[in-house]
């Protein structure tokens, strides 16, 4: 979120101070991220330690702080754990949202800077641990599990359909609609081949693993010294590998933007991988059309002020950049 809830900070003060036993001298909203529901901040402490606060306001689910505790008991050592309350919870209760708390560790996401050989190598020998761990059923039961759903392409479509027979007069929408218009024949084709591939995914018995599901280079976090860390947990789901490992070369941002010189690295740290082409072409496909409407939905908004559109915008033109994911989906589609 970037812009700052209309959360008074006397309530997170206060929060702390009852479920953490912690006093708070200082606190500190945090312009980092584009879910809605998300806020963070940091909270120094009066010993000056320093805490990662998290306010879910709204969709929070257990198994996003459960399993990241469960991960690092396991000694996956590049998930950073929530810390418990005074009462053993992973999460405090607000009258409108979930605090979850952290140790803060100093550091930048994965989109500012070039992962080094040794970062990409600690990367994929992370999602490895995560795709081969054996997980309780406890956590199982409550994992959301791979259904191809239709959702984000409907949304998608429908989309399409209001910018077709809808009258726009501010800049930001115009210039939207002006890019997807020049887009048009690409986005139809992906939705397409999209639904195509649902299809037959659905009628196929690849096995599922236990995948992050949104591991784009702004959940990774990256310390002073070069850990590296896979942070935000909130959307894990019972998959085929390639739901993850679509990311890696498939024109997410990762610096420098080179498909090869990604998959390259990666893999000495994950090892072999036997990738299903089909798999990694309707991953990339979902993922481009999802983010796409996502921020045309924001373009939208009436709720969001212009900087927040803007940037939205900016969003969607990263989507159709050469060698970005709706091209790799192409590039794999063609090749199977």
């Amino acid at each position: 979120m970037l812009l700052k809830p209309d959360i008074a900070d006397e309530l997170i003060l206060d929060c702390l101070k009852t479920n953490f036993a912690l006093q708070i001298k200082q606190l500190d909203f945090l312009p980092l991220g584009g879910d809605l529901s998300t806020a963070v901040y940091q909270a120094t402490a009066n010993d000056d330690s320093v805490y990662f606060c998290k306010l879910r306001l709204a969709d929070y689910d257990p198994i996003s702080t459960g399993l990241p505790k469960y991960l690092h008991d396991q000694g996956v050592s590049a998930v950073v754990p929530p810390l418990v309350t005074i009462d053993g919870k992973l999460a405090a209760d607000m009258d409108t949202a979930k605090l979850i708390l952290y140790p803060y560790i100093e550091g930048v996401e994965g989109y500012t800077l070039e992962l080094s050989e040794e970062q990409w190598f600690s990367f994929g020998k992370a999602l490895q641990g995560l795709h081969t761990l054996e997980i309780p059923e406890s956590f199982l039961a409550s994992v959301e599990k791979e259904s191809y759903t239709p959702e984000w392409r409907e949304r998608c479509k429908q989309l399409l359909r209001r910018l077709e027979n809808e009258t726009f007069e501010d800049s930001i929408s115009l210039e939207m609609l002006s890019l997807l218009a020049s887009k048009q024949e690409l986005m139809l084709h992906a939705l397409d081949r999209a639904d195509q591939l649902a299809i037959l995914m659905a009628q196929r018995s690849l096995p599922f693993v236990l995948c992050h599901s949104d591991i784009h280079p702004g959940n990774l976090h990256i310390t002073p010294k070069g850990k590296l860390y896979i942070v935000d947990w909130d959307y894990p789901m019972l998959a085929p590998k390639e739901r993850d490992l679509m990311f890696i070369g498939g024109g997410q941002g990762f610096m420098p933007f080179d498909a090869e010189h990604e998959e390259k690295l990666f893999y000495k740290g994950y090892g072999s991988a036997d990738r299903d082409p089909m798999a990694l072409a309707y991953y990339r496909y979902e993922r481009g059309i999802t983010e796409i409407t996502v921020e045309a939905e924001r373009v939208l908004s009436p709720s969001l002020n212009d900087q927040d559109r803007a940037r939205a915008l900016t969003y969607i033109g990263y989507y159709f950049l050469p060698g970005a994911t709706l091209e790799r989906a192409i590039a794999v589609d063609q090749g199977w």
